[in-house]
This record gives C-alpha cells, structure tokens and sequence, in this order.
C-alpha cells in the first residue's frame, strides 16, 4: 500500500506541475482552489487503478463520494474564476513572496506560484484524501458494515449542506440589491460556513468508509489537518479577516451566528 500511495503522491505532483505550467502562461494561480477538489478525484481513481479496478461495494462507495463532492466543487470553483477572475487572496500571497527585501530580491512569479501554491497544495490535497485512496487499495470486497454505512450517510448528508449553502450564496450574488450586504439568510442563518462545515461531513465521513474498507487508522491525518485548515488556518479566520473590512454589518453578523457547527442564531 505505500508504495502504491507514494505512486498517487507522485501522480498528484505531476498533474500539479501541469496545471503550474498553465498558471505561469496566464499569469493567475487563481483556478487552484479547483484543482484541489478536482485532484482528490484523480488521486482516488489512480489507486483504484493501481488496485486493478473497484474490487467491492466501499470501493465504489469512496469513488462515488469523492467523485460527487469533488466534480461538484471543482466545477462550482472553475465557474466562478471565469465568472470573477483573479482571487484577491492569492493575488496578496504570491505579491508578498514576489516583493523585494532590500538587497534580497523576491521570487520570480513562476517560483511564487510554485512555492506559494501548486507546490504545496499538491501533497496537501493527497494527505487529505488519503482515507479513500487508502480504503480503495486495501478493500477486499466485502459488503459495508452498518457503521460503513453510516459514514456514507454523513458524506451525503456534508455534500448536500455544502452545495445548499453555495447555491443559496450564489443567488445573494446575483441580486444587485445584495451589493455590499452580509449573506444570512437559509444556511447562513445557522452558521457563517455553511460550505466549510460541508468539506468537514464529507471527509470525516469519508474517512469512516475508508475504514470500514480497511484504511489504517493514520488516515485520520487527512481529515483532522482538514478540519484545522477550515477552522484555524486558510479557511475561515482568512476569509473573515477579509469581509470584515468589505463588510460593514459582518461584526454584528459574527456576534449572532455560529462560526461553524449550525446552531440557532442569537437573539439581542
């Protein structure tokens, strides 16, 4: 199995190495938050071909999963950098390792994007995807016990919320009188991330079908270094760092609604 992983980490790193190409032609590293959902993708089916095909139910079970959360995301993600263009976020990160340090001059655009992005994100993504890479190797073929079972009920159950969440965002978009208003209405009423609290079901659910189809227990890095990106690092304390100044009511919005788990709104 690990030698087969290390296979998956290098397959990862290739298509990275690719899509890095294209950013430098374009100079935009923008579209790489696609590429990480659509990358889970391509690591979990290069270990189902390593594996000579989907031996059993938790097989088909991980690809569907993943495939169903990754294919959805990416494309909403792909979509919206056509639609936006370049991302403030990245546009910052890689001005800031591009910027000159008196006599140290910063990196070229071409290192920026590799260092600050495509390089890192590569093994990032195939860490957290390990539980279903893993689960498709070691699966035997055997039926999906109960709690397999109920694993993929909460991956559904975390694609469904995340999907509701973006498409509800996406229509507060397109209202123009929604310009420069705080989203709070349908999920976003119960928690500030509805689509992070999504990524967070899906993988710990995930997680627990590649169990039941045999991934060791240390999977359990993906998810939990998931779960602290999306709570402590690049995730929400990055995107709210953010609207707190493009959004004047995101103050009060923070004070009334839960900053993760959905839970009843505030009142006063």
């Amino acid at each position: 199995m690990l030698i087969d992983l290390g296979i998956t980490l290098a397959a990862v790193v290739g298509l990275m190495a690719l899509c890095w190409r294209y950013a430098v032609s374009i100079r935009d590293v923008s579209f790489i938050d696609a590429i990480w959902a659509y990358g889970m993708v391509f690591a979990v089916a290069v270990a189902a071909g390593l594996n000579g095909g989907l031996a059993g139910p938790a097989d088909w079970a991980l690809l569907a999963l993943v495939s169903a959360w990754g294919l959805r995301l990416g494309t909403h993600l792909i979509t919206r950098w056509r639609r936006l263009g370049r991302d403030p976020r990245y546009e910052k990160i890689l001005g800031h390792a591009m910027k000159n340090r008196g006599d140290k001059p910063g990196m070229s655009f071409a290192k920026a994007a590799w260092w600050r992005a495509f390089g890192m994100q590569g093994p990032l993504l195939w860490g957290v995807s390990l539980p279903a890479q893993a689960g498709v190797l070691a699966d035997n073929g055997a039926a999906l016990p109960a709690w397999g079972l109920a694993g993929a009920a909460l991956a559904v159950f975390g694609i469904a919320f995340e999907s509701i969440g973006d498409a509800q965002l996406e229509t507060f978009r397109a209202d123009p009188a929604s310009k420069g208003e705080v989203m709070d209405k349908g999920l976003w009423r119960y928690t500030r991330h509805p689509n992070y609290f999504g990524d967070f079901c899906a993988w710990w659910g995930i997680f627990i079908v590649g169990l039941a189809a045999g991934a060791p227990w240390w999977t359990a890095a993906g998810p939990l270094f998931l779960s602290f990106t999306l709570t402590r690092w690049s995730g929400a304390p990055l995107l709210e760092h953010s609207l707190k100044k493009r959004r004047p009511g995101y103050d009060d919005y923070i004070r009334r609604t839960s900053g993760f788990f959905p839970l009843p709104p505030k009142r006063g």
